[in-house]
């Protein structure tokens, strides 16, 4: 059965079993951040825990990767 977690404020459906980064990417989101540098739209790139283009912040813990993060009923994601 399909649950839900917010992010940034908005509901983003999923399945038991899936990442932030998956069930955020099933979503529609294809970014969620950008680069220090140059403003560059960032979400997964890798999509296995290599790079850190997907970090996200999980009920005010210290920003993650999305793409390792298995999404919990009721989490709060913060994006930047």
């Amino acid at each position: 059965m399909t649950f839900s977690i917010t992010v940034d404020g908005r509901p983003v459906p999923v399945v038991p079993g899936q990442t932030i980064g998956a069930a955020l990417h099933a979503a529609g989101v294809r970014s969620w951040r950008s680069t220090r540098f140059g403003g560059r739209p960032r979400g997964l790139f890798c999509g296995i825990g290599v790079c850190f283009d997907c970090l996200v912040s999980v009920n005010g813990r210290v920003p993650e990767r999305a793409c390792l993060l298995e999404a919990a009923p009721g989490d709060e994601v913060t994006t930047s």
